[in-house]
């Protein structure tokens, strides 16, 4: 039987030489699985995600959360001394991480084919903006260009109105590939016992989730607009005030929950058959008179009684909650986290969670810049 606390990737050892935010979170995902992670910071500089803001105690808050749990060292990759440094370190590492400029690890003598070359077992991933070819390979590529770019706010916003997507969803994205493609590869080096180099790019990753949009232009002429709350091809479908001051949304995405809706809810079955609303079709195409049907209803009704009568009705609804009252919503798992001045702060649990996991877990310390130099010279000496 598997011993809770048990760690998957204890005694790998991850180089990341890292900045921002996908390559860091993708390396955090390793430290908090066990593994020993290394971070590669420019002296006196360092990750400038340090400085992106000061919120959570004075310090950053996209760096802590996407870098607990590591050791910082700080090279110059460019100097002889700290070149071979890095050389050392990766003989011994599993995974090297890389998401600086293009080029710039090639430039240096880092790059994946070289390294792959020297040191075989080693399993590398470079993550950029828009891949290591074509015409944008050179472009900077910060998260909202890339959600600019790839059409991502076209079909995000109001009508009329394209919306940035309010978390960096390209660079969450783009970490999870290379997360998913470095299992992949140390799968691979468990059947072959060699290394290999994993390519993710944040444009590919938008691209990929815009298949859907990217379709209905290709195929039926016509992509999908911003349309708020709301949805492009099904109705009732988005955000409702009640009389209470609240917002609820509701997703009816089937026949069956439409008429548990007029009947359980409206307590008006005529509404099942009335040729406005009798197919999902019809409501779509009458999408002014399906809203106002329902807002009339929710604004009638408190919150709490509408939150009664949908869920005794079987209604797929949910609270249009802010940041401040998600902050005390039931459901939100907390993980105490150290800081590097010894602070104490809460993240948000690990999306995922595994029978093997200890039943109080905290994520590992928040290093200040340079923190382990000198014991890691020492050790890789």
């Amino acid at each position: 039987m598997m011993q809770t606390g048990f760690k998957p990737y204890e005694g790998l050892l991850v180089v990341s030489l890292e900045q921002a935010v996908a390559a860091p979170l993708a390396s955090c995902h390793f430290a908090e699985g066990g593994a020993r992670v290394i971070k590669i910071e420019r002296d006196g500089v360092g990750d400038f995600a340090r400085a992106y803001d000061s919120a959570v105690k004075g310090a950053a808050s996209y760096f802590v959360w996407a870098n607990h749990g590591k050791e910082s060292l700080c090279l110059d990759i460019k100097a002889p001394e700290d070149a071979a440094l890095l050389h050392r370190l990766l003989e011994k590492a599993d995974i090297f991480i890389q998401n600086l400029a293009p080029g710039a690890v090639e430039r240096a003598g880092f790059g994946s084919d070289v390294l792959r070359a020297r040191h075989p077992r080693l399993i590398t991933c470079d993550i950029t903006g828009y891949g290591d070819s074509g015409d944008y390979r050179d472009m900077k590529a910060y998260d909202f260009l890339v959600q600019c770019e790839s059409g991502l706010v076209a079909v995000n916003g109001a009508p009329g109105h394209p919306g940035r997507i309010g978390v960096s969803v390209c660079d969450i994205g783009a970490s999870m590939n290379a997360i998913i493609g470095l299992q992949k590869a140390l799968i691979a080096r468990g059947i072959t016992g060699k290394g290999s180099g994993v390519q993710v790019s944040l444009f590919d990753t938008a691209a990929d989730w815009m298949t859907v949009p990217l379709m209905h232009s290709d195929y039926a002429g016509k992509a999908p607009q911003p349309v708020g709350l709301h949805h492009p091809s099904i109705a009732p479908y988005g955000g409702f005030a009640t009389a209470d001051g609240e917002m609820l949304a509701i997703s009816i995405q089937n026949e069956r929950e439409w008429a548990n809706l007029c009947t359980q809810v409206f307590g008006r079955p005529e509404l099942i058959t009335d040729p406005l609303f009798c197919s999902a079709a019809a409501r779509v195409r009458n999408r002014r008179d399906t809203d106002a049907l329902v807002a009339a209803y929710f604004a009638a009704h408190s919150r709490a009684e509408l939150e009664k009568r949908l869920r005794a009705a079987a209604i797929a609804y949910g609270a249009v909650n802010s940041v401040a009252t998600f902050a005390r919503h039931p459901q939100l798992r907390r993980v105490p986290v150290t800081l590097s001045d010894g602070q104490e702060a809460a993240l948000v649990g690990r999306p995922t969670r595994h029978s093997f996991d200890a039943d109080c877990p905290r994520f590992g310390r928040v290093p200040a810049l340079g923190e382990h130099s000198a014991a890691i010279r020492a050790e890789f000496a």
